[in-house]
């Protein structure tokens, strides 16, 4: 009777544990403008490794997660972003964009709207849980985009679910940190 009861009580301690572990796995603080921006590698589209370390003092990186690949909110923003990348290589900026979707999702996404920049599959969620995106209890990301300096610190962020929002701030941001 001991044995069971205390099977029991194991059983339970750890099914509370593995779910506190979830929860705060999902409950990382979003980065703020001025932290230094957490320092995420992942895979392009490719299956290449790229990493923020590689562009921090090089370029002024724009951090974009989004939910999910060929939706309308998502490929607005993608596009928005695409038809401005003149403008965002003029003044050194690199869009890194970011989801749950796999390489294969990634590439048909960039092949289908022409898109030039990579997207990093975060099939696991852990870039997204890095910089506190993941939707509560979802394996996707808000739409959060982040502007990070050439220091490495986050000059901007854009955290609403409209792709119009987005791409309007980040320039504006842009713009403001190109003058400065």
């Amino acid at each position: 009777m001991k044995i069971n009861s205390f099977r029991s009580f194991a059983a339970i301690a750890l099914l509370a544990l593995s779910s506190l572990s979830s929860a705060m796995a999902q409950t990382t603080s979003t980065p703020k403008v001025g932290d230094i921006a957490p320092l995420i590698a992942g895979k392009n589209q490719d299956g290449k490794d790229w990493k923020l370390a590689d562009d921090v003092g090089k370029k002024v990186v724009l951090l974009y997660f989004y939910p999910k690949d060929d939706t309308r909110g998502c490929t607005k923003e993608a596009c928005g972003l695409r038809d401005r990348m003149g403008d965002l290589a003029k003044d050194n900026v690199e869009v890194i964009g970011v989801s749950f979707d796999s390489t294969e999702s990634h590439q048909a996404f960039i092949s289908k709207y022409t898109l030039n920049f990579p997207l990093l599959a975060d099939t696991d969620g852990k870039i997204a849980d890095t910089y506190g995106v993941r939707m509560s209890g979802k394996n996707m990301a808000r739409r959060v985009s982040f502007l990070i300096g050439l220091d490495g610190k986050i000059v901007h962020v854009t955290d609403s679910p409209s792709a119009d929002v987005h791409l309007t701030e980040m320039q504006e941001a842009v713009a403001k940190l190109a003058k400065s």
